[in-house]
């Protein structure tokens, strides 16, 4: 008899205040969305920079003939064989050093940037004796790449050491402050979400305010008073829950698997075993944090 008296109540609770209640599903299902869309971000980012760090290197460029005047380094002319064979035996013996080191000659050099550039008007700009010969070095861990620099950038017929991180990590900074954009609307969606749904209660409260004096006077303790107006509020977020899974789940579906995968074939994206993990938390935080919010606000609103 009790719970059909709660299920009733909270029945009348939304609907009379079914534009409310309407209000807190929206803005719960996109701060949620947001929140799930956030994990999964950064999970993408994380799988991006142990996929890229894994394949680029350290490229140690030799000074060639055209060097003469760009740095002490490469005063007297183009590297000769006895300085790469140094370096080369330095580099075997470095244990964060990946075997083999891999040599690039001024041809290799140039087809790669031929087959880089194309037809473009830019491949013609460039000739083989401009561009150096390098050790292409990779690292057991990418971020021991100071060691390398401080070991060679000084070294005779060393024309440059450069790190390939420097060309990706721009866009894991793009990608990390989008994230944390989408971290700020999501709270800021939060926090309208939790005012949305003390309003609600609030007025609740006050338009079922005869029936709590009445159930107060029959003796009915303060947990059984608060209950209904606890459960609608956990209703609706579980409801918003709901519908930013949906969100979440027809994101990964359309824009991920149907779109970005098939245009950007050189990323490995997320699976669903990574949605599969977000879900569960959107829906507890969904249920838990409506149904929290609701209790501290009858604390104040409701006499009891």
């Amino acid at each position: 008899m009790r719970a059909q008296f709660v299920l009733s109540e909270i029945g009348v609770g939304l609907r009379r205040n079914l534009t409310m209640t309407f209000a807190v599903i929206v803005s719960v299902a996109l701060s949620l969305g947001l929140f799930g869309a956030s994990l999964l971000m950064r999970d993408q980012v994380s799988t991006m920079k142990g996929y890229w760090y894994d394949k680029v290197n350290v490229s140690i460029f030799f000074c060639n003939k055209n060097d003469a005047d760009t740095g002490a380094n490469c005063a007297k002319g183009a590297a000769t064989q006895q300085q790469k064979n140094d370096i080369k035996a330095e580099l075997d013996r470095l244990p964060i050093v990946q075997k083999p080191v891999v040599y690039e000659s001024s041809d290799q050099a140039y087809k790669h940037y031929k087959e880089q550039f194309g037809d473009t008007p830019v491949a013609g700009l460039v000739t083989p004796d401009q561009l150096p010969e390098s050790f292409r070095v990779k690292l057991k861990d990418p971020t021991k790449y100071a060691v390398i620099k401080s070991a060679f950038s000084e070294r005779p017929g060393v024309q440059e050491v450069q790190d390939q991180r420097d060309t990706v990590e721009p866009l894991f900074n793009l990608l990390n402050g989008m994230n944390i954009a989408a971290l700020v609307v999501m709270g800021l969606m939060l926090v309208v979400a939790l005012m949305l749904i003390v309003n609600t209660v609030r007025v609740s409260a006050f338009s079922r305010r005869r029936e709590t004096g009445i159930m107060r006077l029959v003796g009915a303790s303060s947990f059984y008073i608060q209950m209904p107006f606890i459960l609608e509020a956990a209703i609706a977020g579980l409801l918003g829950a709901a519908f930013a899974c949906v969100l979440i789940v027809g994101g990964k579906y359309v824009l991920v698997n149907n779109w970005l995968a098939k245009k950007i074939q050189v990323i490995n994206f997320i699976g669903w075993d990574s949605v599969a993990a977000v879900l569960p938390l959107v829906l507890l935080i969904g249920l838990l944090m409506p149904a929290l919010a609701a209790f501290f606000a009858l604390r104040k609103y409701l006499k009891v």
